[in-house]
């Protein structure tokens, strides 16, 4: 199973709700704007950056997915999708706190 990031920038977002349409198109594709890390506990990811991970679908199909998300935002995008094993973080929040 593979992992990927998916980072959006929005152009031109300035209000805190831009981001709406885009957080809900990339969730009804399988992207969420939290990571899991090995212990199971769930990390917010900054604002305009999704994962999903231990998916089947192949890098072509999750930028796709991400590009069509991008698209029903409202907003001119750009967009970059990668693949990850590993990851390490700091000072992202934990999932039951709201984010910054």
């Amino acid at each position: 199973m593979t992992n990927y990031l998916a980072r959006v920038e929005l152009y031109e977002a300035t209000e805190e709700g831009d981001y709406d349409k885009l957080h809900a198109a990339m969730e009804e594709r399988g992207f969420l704007p939290q990571i899991k890390a090995d212990d199971g506990i769930l990390y917010w990811l900054p604002t305009g950056t999704y994962v999903i991970q231990d998916t089947d679908m192949t890098l072509t199909v999750a930028h796709d997915a991400a590009i069509a998300a991008a698209g029903q935002s409202g907003f001119e995008y750009s967009v970059i999708v990668v693949e990850f094993e590993n990851t390490q973080w700091t000072n992202l929040e934990e999932v039951g706190t709201t984010p910054n």
